[in-house]
């Protein structure tokens, strides 16, 4: 049988909450995330159980061993279980009984295969024991080793349950998928007869799953599957793919770290802070890379930094299909650390209000365009002559 033997299984505290569970006569198993990312060679972030207790029964173990009990989710099984410091998502066995393709009306279920048949992926219902031991109910494992996502039993079925699931096949591609098998067929249908239902679905839903997938290492392959099927229409309305792979290729050349809002600024598209309800400082990055890409490299260096000039330097290379100048992002790193010799006081008390300031923005763009090599006493010469 094949067995996990990590870490964050064998820590005392994880021991602790197994040997409590199945000491008062339930089952107990690790499951998800945390056993397909141990299998995958992955960090592990999360620990989350399934048990054979109900929340009820769970809050009376935990009390019983002076555990701090949190009930997260307790009308649909969950409690979180803090041990030592260390959260443990605790979760009944479950079934679904209605769905409306955002939430489901659950059951409580006494086997883990009634558990692992209403979870979305055949790899994200794999099982552990306190021992370490492995166990697949569905067959995830073969999914697994081969990299393929694939819908547990009926994809269609497991979408309507919930249509944020088209989205998270297409994030889980991206962040576990083998490119070189591409999608699965059954899926890929199931999600082009479901677009509908992605409508329903909270815009925040919608722009937490696209910048995950966004940051993966390549995204480009589910981004193009995603307009394949009509999902990237449908959610982004606008935007254009074909930048995207060139984008991922122009990062490995340079060595730059994956970032979703670069990425999100190739694709484009309209009103994407609302339609992904994106943060004030998400808005202003991908606002300052799409406004740096339309000045010379310089100038957008000394304007806004150099990791948003990199970035629209990358973008503009990616979206025209050109390579990146070299000698112009290593000018564009230099602009960045330039100070500006001239001040307001300089100018006054000659200048004063509106003049002042249109005088500074003036002479301000005469000193990059002389690749910022005029002097102080130059521009104050400038200045003089103006008057």
């Amino acid at each position: 049988m094949l067995r996990i033997d990590e870490d964050w299984l064998t820590r005392a505290a994880t021991q602790r909450l197994f040997r409590a569970l199945e000491t008062a006569g339930y089952q107990a198993y690790a499951v998800g995330g945390c056993v397909r990312d141990s299998l995958l060679r992955r960090p592990v972030n999360d620990i989350d159980f399934a048990t054979s207790a109900r929340p009820v029964d769970v809050l009376s173990v935990a009390k019983e061993h002076g555990f701090h009990a949190v009930p997260t989710g307790i009308d649909h099984g969950t409690v979180t279980i803090v041990i030592d410091d260390v959260p443990h998502e605790v979760t009944t066995f479950r079934r679904d009984v209605a769905t409306d393709g955002r939430r489901a009306t659950i059951a409580f279920a006494d086997s883990i295969l009634e558990d692992a048949c209403r979870r979305d992926f055949t790899m994200n219902a794999l099982y552990v024991d306190r021992q370490g031991n492995v166990l697949d109910p569905i067959g995830g494992l073969t999914d697994l080793k081969s990299r393929r996502i694939r819908f547990i039993e009926n994809a269609s079925e497991r979408i309507r349950e919930d249509y944020l699931r088209s989205l998270r096949f297409f994030r889980f591609h991206a962040w576990y998928g083998d490119p070189k098998i591409g999608f699965d067929t059954d899926a890929m249908a199931a999600i082009a007869e479901n677009l509908a239902g992605i409508a329903t679905l909270s815009r925040e839903r919608i722009g937490a799953e696209i910048l995950k997938l966004l940051g993966a290492d390549n995204p480009a392959p589910s981004v193009a599957g995603m307009r394949s099927t009509g999902v990237l229409g449908m959610i982004l309305p606008g935007s254009e793919d074909y930048a995207v792979a060139p984008l991922v290729h122009l990062e490995a050349e340079l060595g730059v770290t994956p970032d979703a809002m670069r990425r999100l600024a190739v694709l484009g598209g309209k009103h994407l802070r609302s339609r992904l309800r994106l943060s004030r400082k998400q808005t202003e990055k991908l606002k300052a890379i799409r406004s740096a890409t339309e000045l010379t490299g310089e100038e957008a260096g000394y304007r806004y930094g150099w990791e948003i000039v990199r970035d629209a330097i990358l973008v503009r290379a990616a979206t025209l299909g050109i390579p990146v100048d070299l000698k112009e992002l290593q000018s564009a790193q230099a602009a960045a650390t330039r100070v500006f010799p001239l001040s307001a006081a300089d100018l006054m008390p000659g200048l004063q209000g509106p003049a002042l300031g249109a005088a500074l923005k003036d002479l301000e763009q005469h000193w990059i365009d002389s690749h910022f090599q005029l002097k102080l006493s130059e521009l104050l010469a400038l200045a003089s002559k103006d008057r």
